[in-house]
């Protein structure tokens, strides 16, 4: 038996299974069968002949053909009759065998056979695959790959890597899809960064049915080694082009790289001053160079002139960087309205305007039953350093578990770093007045400076189910200007992420903190701690676990938090979890880490703006069921 040869240039390799001399097939067909010819045939519209399809194949292939055989996506044609339920029970066996091939298997032995002991005709494939056909030898010829110079000989591409990153290994069972998908992925890590016109000019794979062996060849060109050149802004008109220089990280002359693409478009879509971003390198621009040079080529070819490629390239044209943009609308005016079980009914009223002395400006409304809140913060464009610098002001006024506090805040923030590793630096001016029902109202001010940090490796940040989140504050008023009394506060927050089995996933999370004054009174109220509330210990009020003065709860010095969660998504975007929280906040540490739990079940919900949960949690410690509903996941 020969070999077959699957080959393209750079295309789809098709693989067309040879028949072989120990594959058999056979097909039968009863006397009795209800399937032949009766005089019910002639009658005039009859009704569609109704069957059944059972495939008896090992692995993952009965699969593969109740999803792609005739037999499956014809039944319950309206124009099926016994003629053609024949005609595919015949077609079946090579059918099979073609659809098998692309799993590996190209000497199966297929027999169908219709059994009509039932009520409903029965089409029964019966699939003895054989020994599937494994990779003998990989061939990778990479062509090209030669560093323009001056970089030549401090950055060489590491073509040996390249190799290495070959999915097929020898010894593995060649399917077709794994073929597709190894000479994918060899193409896209080269076109990814350095050789963006690289290209697949052959590619061959050699079956021997007899042997069982497959050899494959595959033929990369690189193309030539690309950088980038100068940046080009089209479609900016009202906002400064600095908001857009600053972002750029990406110098003339490095290697061109898809990645430093992708980022700087995420830095200007996260800007909020553009509807839409493209960023891209022209290729167009080397064209035209690239025509003159093959036209050149061919006059010399004509003439009978040798034409030899010169041992070094010169250095290639830089693409130019280009950054497209369609600008938001310079001012924008919304109002929502939500609840929370945290704080109540809400309603909010927001305005933006991007261009307000060079700054984008953001301020909102927000009332809430148990929050009312106003704010107006100007955010500065990044700076070529990376930092986004804001300021603003703010007051809240809340009235919670009997504490009644009013805040006014002037405030300046320094942010830098990204998802991942992101850092702040906030200083602030507080003046609060506080009325604890039942005690004498007090006001306070302060000068605080707190330093930030949160470090997320996630999976998904809109849907996570594997990594972890976590925040770590420091800070305190030290200095005697502007305020009362003198603290240092430390905080810290986490979250992990953990799938169980294939539709489980465990969340834990837990909660720290401490202040450190000579007296809490002074202290400004936000920054103390109480516990409670969807997103703390569920089966409590909002904040409702704290210390207790006269009738009401206010915060404590000490506050320590954990859960420990179980989501069963039986469903893609549906799920059921278990859940158990416990925690406290109080002056001493003792109290502190004297927990009070709850515990209960809840409902999730992948909606498009993030999990919607909804929990039943008991309070241990109020004897009490309390319904909690939260959308997405704050940190």
């Amino acid at each position: 038996m020969g070999q077959l040869t699957l080959a393209a240039a750079g295309g789809a390799i098709l693989l067309f299974p040879i028949a072989h001399a120990g594959a058999q097939e056979a097909v039968q067909e009863r006397p009795q069968d209800a399937l032949a010819d009766s005089p019910a045939s002639t009658e005039a519209a009859p009704a569609p002949l109704q069957y059944e399809v059972k495939v008896n194949a090992p692995g993952d292939l009965d699969e593969l053909l109740e999803k792609n055989l005739d037999l499956e996506r014809f039944r319950g044609n309206p124009r099926m009759d016994r003629e053609q339920l024949r005609r595919l029970v015949r077609a079946t066996p090579e059918e099979a065998k073609n659809l098998i091939a692309t799993a590996g298997y190209y000497t199966p032995v297929v027999t169908v056979r219709v059994d009509t002991t039932g009520a409903k005709p029965v089409v029964i494939v019966d699939v003895d695959p054989g020994q599937p056909a494994t990779i003998d030898k990989v061939e990778l010829e990479l062509r090209g790959f030669d560093p323009t110079p001056p970089l030549a000989a401090s950055e060489p591409y590491d073509t040996e890597a390249l190799k290495r990153s070959w999915a097929l290994k020898t010894g593995s069972v060649f399917r077709q899809s794994d073929w597709e998908a190894a000479k994918r992925a060899l193409l896209r890590e080269v076109v990814q960064t350095r050789y963006p016109r690289a290209q697949l000019v052959d590619t061959q794979a050699v079956v021997d049915p007899e042997t069982h062996k497959v050899s494959l060849l595959v033929v990369l060109d690189s193309g030539p080694e690309l950088r980038f050149g100068e940046l080009r802004i089209e479609g900016l008109k009202r906002y400064p082009e600095a908001i857009i220089l600053n972002l750029d990280k990406i110098r003339p002359g490095e290697y061109y790289s898809e990645s430093a693409l992708q980022s700087f478009q995420a830095r200007l879509q996260d800007t909020g001053y553009f509807a839409s971003v493209e960023v891209s390198a022209d290729m167009s621009s080397i064209l035209g160079e690239q025509i003159e040079a093959g036209q050149e080529s061919q006059a010399a070819e004509a003439e009978g002139a040798s034409v030899t490629k010169p041992a070094n390239r010169g250095p290639a044209p830089l693409l130019p960087l280009v950054v497209r943009v369609t600008e938001n609308k310079q001012q924008n005016v919304s109002a929502g309205l939500g609840f929370s079980t945290n704080t109540g009914n809400r309603a909010q009223l927001n305005y933006d305007n991007l261009n307000v002395w060079g700054t984008r400006f953001k301020s909102a409304i927000t009332m809430e039953t148990k929050k009312q809140a106003a704010h107006a913060n100007f955010y500065f464009p990044t700076t070529e350093r990376g930092y986004n610098d804001s300021a603003g002001a703010s007051f809240e006024r809340s009235d919670i578990s009997n504490e009644i506090t009013a805040v006014t805040t002037l405030s300046a923030k320094r942010n830098w770093g990204g998802t991942n590793l992101e850092r702040s630096l906030t200083f602030e001016f507080l003046s609060e007045d506080k009325t604890v029902v039942g005690l004498e109202q007090t006001r306070s001010k302060s000068l605080p400076l707190t330093y930030a940090i949160t470090k997320r490796s996630l999976d998904s940040l809109l849907f996570p189910t594997k990594g972890y989140v976590i925040n770590a504050q420091v800070g305190g008023a030290l200095l005697p200007v502007l305020t009362d009394e003198r603290f240092v506060r430390v905080a810290g927050k986490a979250v992990y992420y953990r799938p169980l089995g294939e539709k489980g996933e465990l969340i834990v999370r837990g909660e720290m903190g401490a202040l450190g004054s000579k007296e809490k009174r002074g202290v400004p109220a936000v920054y103390l701690f109480r516990a409670g509330g969807d997103q703390s210990v569920r089966g409590y009020a909002y904040q409702e676990l704290g210390v207790k003065e006269g009738d009401a709860t206010v915060g404590g010095r000490y506050m320590l938090t954990g859960s420990a969660e179980y989501q069963y998504w039986f469903k893609p975007k549906w799920a059921i979890a278990a859940f158990y929280d416990a925690g406290n906040a109080a002056d001493t540490v003792k109290v502190a880490m004297t927990p009070k739990s709850g515990y209960g079940l809840g409902g999730r919900y992948k909606s498009p703006v993030g999990p919607i949960n909804v929990d039943v949690a008991y309070g241990h410690a109020v004897h009490a069921y309390r319904l909690h509903f939260s959308l997405g996941f704050t940190f």
